[in-house]
């Protein structure tokens, strides 16, 4: 079983510019994500609503291919890599996120100013 899924859009890593927040209640701090990151995770998550492809259970393989719209702000492939495969998992694509086994050939393609996106192939593990 195989998929092809395109994310429009620049892609943003979890990581970077998060927020320490206190909790007036509980008295502790927490980290929230950058607005940026929750506005990418909420486009995300709408453009996969339309996904009919297969639902994967179990071990697999992810490749990822990102285009950004420009080299400001340079994010790193393993931050990008954290958030797409957060972002599979909670759209329900793949079951939990520890089942991705390989992350093989998976890049930062370059600069595609009219069409920057993530590409992600996902095929079951044998």
């Amino acid at each position: 079983m195989q998929a092809k899924i395109t994310l429009p859009g620049r892609s943003y890593t979890k990581k970077n510019s998060q927020q320490i927040t206190y909790n007036h209640k509980t008295g502790r701090r927490g980290l929230i994500q950058s607005p940026q990151y929750q506005r990418y995770e909420t486009a995300c998550l709408w453009h996969l609503k339309n996904y009919h492809g297969p639902a994967f259970k179990g071990p697999v393989h992810v490749q990822a291919r990102y285009w950004m719209p420009d080299r400001r702000s340079w994010p790193d492939l393993m931050g990008l890599l954290q958030a797409t495969c957060d972002i599979l998992e909670k759209a329900g694509i793949i079951d939990n996120d520890r089942d991705v086994i390989s992350l093989d050939g998976s890049r930062i393609m370059g600069v595609d100013k009219d069409n920057p996106r993530a590409e992600i192939f996902i095929e079951e593990a044998e």
